[in-house]
């Protein structure tokens, strides 16, 4: 019978095994060990399943998204259908215009020239006739019937030899069909398009300065940086986002969203009274990474001055390299020995070459590199302008 476990090689075993190859092993009532297992087993059941609750709204929840998206795909499905009816209709209605405009202008070409050509015929029928019958009257007929044919046929020979007929044609055969279809077929190979992007909100974050604090009338930005479920950053834009800035009392603070197309975005806003906001911004519905946010709203006059130079230092995304002054100062107090006591101070640390030299400045927290030509040593150079490079900030 098993009524003892080996804590050592953690199995079960009987009284003979605990005095033979266990003998030295430490061992316990079996027991008391299945009891301590059938607790850990317990609270190892407890923990999963209270993941079942969770797991029942991601169904619940994605098992929506699925339906949203086969309705969203069966409705562009009968838009794809209909545009291209319309444009179906569209083609062949101009078709039927074209080939009545054809029709009309044949007919009344056609109708000119035909009446020319039963004048043209008619009169060469009666040309025909009148001599016709004049010479057999000339060549075969009595003296009395050439004078009766005479005195019959001179007025109509006469009307016909005079006679203006329409030698000319009064109507041309040009018809011609021009039509430019190279730019329609491009404009039509290139016609709709699939917008989609893979952002998912769990994966997407918002940074800048407007996301914590922010002064009364200041304009302020937060940017939007959507990705994908494995963290890439997403390259397109025209996602669905939101973002809803919540005052105190309850009411809706209004802001503005601008697509980078990059798969970026900015949330741009203002804000008109004091005390702390809240900011939602969600894609697809659902709140991005640390959403909703805490945002606290001040007085110009509460904003201290590190604050203020903090916030024109980050004040937006700029180009790589800035046009500015470098001027050389006289040493002072924070540039010399105390100089680890104000590390926001500027120095200046320059760097001579044979035709070049480098300039190296810790400016308002940043450090920054220039280089200028033809610089000579120890000669003052404020004044001149420098392309400065940032090259880090420092805290």
């Amino acid at each position: 019978v098993m009524d003892f476990y080996c804590q050592s090689c953690e199995t079960a075993m009987c009284r003979e095994c605990t005095e033979g190859e266990h003998a030295e092993h430490p061992t316990v009532p079996l027991k008391d060990v299945v009891e301590q297992h059938k607790a850990s087993l317990q609270v190892q059941l407890d923990a999963v399943n209270k993941r079942l609750p969770e797991i029942d709204s991601a169904l619940q929840f994605i098992s929506e998204i699925i339906h949203q998206l086969t309705n969203q795909k069966a409705s562009i499905v009968e838009d794809i259908h209909s545009t291209f009816d319309e444009l179906q209709k569209t083609l062949n209605v101009r078709k039927s215009v074209l080939l009545m405009e054809l029709e009309v202008n044949y007919g009344l070409k056609h109708k000119v020239l035909q009446s020319q050509l039963d004048t043209l015929l008619q009169g060469q029928e009666s040309i025909k006739s009148c001599s016709n019958f004049t010479a057999q009257a000339l060549n075969h007929g009595t003296e009395t019937e050439v004078l009766l044919v005479k005195k019959q046929m001179s007025e109509k020979l006469n009307e016909l030899a005079d006679q203006d007929f329409p030698l000319h044609p009064r109507e041309n055969d040009q018809l011609d069909f021009i039509v430019e279809t190279e730019g329609l077929k491009k404009s039509i190979h290139n016609l709709g398009t699939i917008l989609t992007t893979n952002a998912v909100a769990s994966e997407t974050v918002a940074t800048g300065e407007g996301l914590r604090q922010t002064v009364i009338g200041q304009p302020m930005s937060v940017t939007i940086t959507t990705k994908d479920k494995d963290g890439e950053l997403c390259k397109t834009g025209n996602a669905y986002i939101t973002a809803e800035l919540s005052t105190p009392d309850g009411s809706v603070a209004d802001g503005e969203i601008l697509d980078n197309k990059n798969g970026t975005y900015e949330f741009l806003y203002t804000v008109q009274k004091e005390g702390d906001f809240t900011l939602s911004l969600r894609l697809y519905d659902q709140h991005i990474r640390g959403s909703p946010f805490k945002l606290k709203v001040i007085r110009s006059a509460d904003v201290s001055p590190t604050t203020e130079g903090v916030k024109r230092r980050v004040k937006s995304p700029g180009s790589g390299h800035v046009k500015q002054k470098a001027v050389k100062r006289p040493a002072s107090m924070y540039s010399t020995g105390k100089r680890k006591e104000n590390p926001i101070e500027d120095d200046l640390i320059f760097r001579v070459g044979k035709e070049k030299a480098s300039l190296t400045r810790r400016m308002s927290g940043a450090w920054v590199k220039g280089t200028w030509e033809n610089v000579v040593a120890n000669r003052n150079i404020a004044g001149l302008h420098f392309s400065l490079e940032v090259l880090g900030v420092f805290c």
